[in-house]
């Protein structure tokens, strides 16, 4: 028979915020001894970047990094 250990998230944190002009959500959280950053597009729920590291600071830096990367080559087009 095997025993299922259920994880629980632990200091979860949600916050907004600005990026190449983009108002983006950051959600962290620990998980298992990790900390796991997730960063989305505030407007269409989407989620652009996922980071991880031993630390809630080295989790962002990696989601946000790739998110920035991502939202830096996204063609903006004017309203008409």
């Amino acid at each position: 028979m095997q025993s299922e250990t259920a994880l629980r998230a632990e200091e979860y944190r949600r916050r907004r915020h600005n990026i190449e002009a983009w108002d983006v959500g950051i959600t962290s959280y620990k998980l298992g001894g990790r900390y796991r950053c997730e960063v989305e597009n505030a407007d269409a729920g989407v989620r652009l970047a996922r980071g991880e590291g031993t630390t809630r600071e080295e989790a962002e830096a990696e989601a946000l990094k790739r998110a920035r990367e991502l939202l830096a080559r996204t063609r903006v087009y004017p309203l008409r």
